[in-house]
């Protein structure tokens, strides 16, 4: 039986975000949202519209400026009401994107928590490299059998040892996965016999190591990107001592709109730092575009893995009116929705460029909303000799080779003919709460082109300078596209290249 219970919609105008956008909606339309606009400035949220048949009482949530988008909710029954009262408003379901770093390996076939014997309980110590010292909270993974996914898996006590339930105390796996939350390169091994008590070595992250980010990039003077203003709309970024960021907001629903900073997940600030991070080695980073102004708009809840589209659609509008140059959307999944087309079709229509990740299903097609025409849709681009052996960055080495042999684009990478641009997103180290990390993912490609779009804008005053319309978006695309390099792998995997 289909719900009756009251959903959540965005409303929209029939045209763009907003009723009185550039192509401007009826004076009923434009009524309708400043009705809703009205019912939730005063607290009541609720707003009672038409009458008879036609009647419909909508709650509203949230609003994007007082004629655009509204968060409501209404009932199934509502939602008919409203359509024939209101034909000239859109009302669009409400979806969820996730964040765009790779995915890890999880065992799929077999318990990894059920109750075990001791004697059929294998355990591992995991231990730093350089000194011994345990590492807590590490996710270790083995497969017994790769291709169905079976095995165990579990996580480090504080003292950096698992039990894992592998029925025997010493076992041979395919493949063995460990993970750690930051500060050191994660460990891939394949083809070994573990054996309980055995002891497990992770590598530290070095800050003089010349990663992927690096080896493309290199080390950017401080000033690299001045002018130009860049919105991370993420899972909120810093504080860092590498970040410096100049404002920004929560578009979550409910949340402190004050709060826009890390949610707990890390992602916004490994995304903030490989763009704009300014330390010093070796006791800090450097982001691609050091001198650009950064913005924070969070869109991820605390203790949540997706951002509504409505979330996503708010904090763009945000950022296209604290004016953002380029905005970053290393964040993605499911299929296109007419927020967040109605949302960057308006940044385009003021001047600003937006690039999103490809997505990391494994050469599937270019997830949303990478695939919309109107961001730039940005790979993962890799290089072997840019990560340490025995790491599972390893993994993502696969053919075709670029002209360079050494250079490939990530196994988990999504690919299309929607791709713009490639960027290195395998094994990059950036900021991340309470140090660095090394993470993977067209999260990390995309902002590795934002900073080099960043830096080219910044050398280009002429196009900063253009009145701030869909001529200039277009000119900033334009000449993006047309000073990045390809490298050989042709444009379904790459588009145009390496910016």
């Amino acid at each position: 039986m289909p719900s009756t219970e009251p959903q959540q919609f965005i409303l929209l105008p029939p045209r763009g975000l907003t009723a009185d956008s550039i192509v401007p909606s009826t004076p009923a339309v434009r009524s309708f949202f400043s009705t809703l606009s009205t019912a939730l400035g005063t607290g009541s949220r609720s707003a009672t519209l038409g009458a008879g048949r036609l009647r419909s009482r909508i709650r509203v949530l949230d609003s994007i400026q007082d004629q655009g988008a509204k968060l409501v909710e209404l009932s199934p029954d509502e939602v008919s009401a409203l359509r024939a009262a209101q034909p000239g408003v859109r009302v669009v379901p409400v979806v969820y994107y996730r964040t765009a770093e790779a995915p890890r390996p999880a065992i799929r076939g077999a318990s990894t928590r059920g109750a075990a014997s001791s004697s059929s309980r294998l355990s591992l110590r995991v231990v730093s490299s350089q000194g011994g010292a345990p590492v807590p909270r590490a996710e270790v993974v083995a497969f017994t059998d790769y291709e169905n996914g079976l095995g165990a898996q579990g996580t480090t006590n504080t003292q950096g040892v698992v039990h894992l339930a592998l029925g025997a105390a010493r076992k041979k796996v395919q493949r063995l996965y460990v993970y750690s939350e930051g500060g050191y390169w994660n460990l891939l091994r394949k083809g070994v016999t573990l054996t309980s008590g055995g002891v497990l070595r992770m590598r530290p992250i070095d800050l003089k190591f010349t990663d992927s980010v690096r080896h493309f990039y290199g080390t950017a003077p401080l000033d690299t990107g001045v002018g130009v203003k860049v919105g991370v709309i993420d899972t909120g970024v810093g504080p860092h001592p590498d970040l410096m960021v100049e404002g920004g907001v929560n578009t979550v629903t409910g949340e402190n709109p004050a709060d826009f900073t890390d949610n707990g997940d890390g992602h916004g600030t490994h995304v903030a730092g490989i763009i704009g991070a300014r330390g010093t080695f070796p006791t800090g980073v450097r982001g691609v575009a050091p001198g650009v102004t950064l913005r924070s708009y969070r869109v991820f809840g605390r203790n949540a893995d997706g951002a509504s589209n409505f979330a996503i659609a708010k904090a763009i509008d945000r950022a296209v009116r604290d004016g953002c140059d380029l905005i970053n959307m290393s964040l993605g999944g499911g299929d296109p929705d007419e927020a967040t087309h109605s949302a960057m079709a308006s940044a385009r229509a003021q001047g600003v460029v937006l690039l999103a990740a490809n997505g990391n299903d494994g050469r599937q097609p270019v997830s949303s909303p990478a695939a919309d025409s109107l961001a730039l849709a940005v790979s993962a681009l890799g290089r072997k000799g840019t990560y340490p052996p025995s790491v599972t960055q390893a993994a993502e080495a696969v053919r075709p080779w670029g002209r360079d042999r050494n250079d490939f684009i990530a196994a988990f990478s999504n690919v299309g003919p929607e791709t713009d641009l490639t960027g290195p997103g395998v094994g990059v180290i950036s900021t991340y709460p309470g140090g660095y990390a090394v993470l993977d993912g067209t999260s990390m490609a995309c902002p590795a082109a934002t900073g080099a779009a960043a830096r080219q804008l910044a050398a280009s005053p002429d196009l900063l300078a253009l009145p701030r319309d869909q001529a200039r978006s277009d000119a900033i695309v334009a000449a993006i596209l047309q000073a990045a390099r390809p490298l050989g792998f042709g444009g379904v995997l790459e588009g145009r290249g390496l910016l």
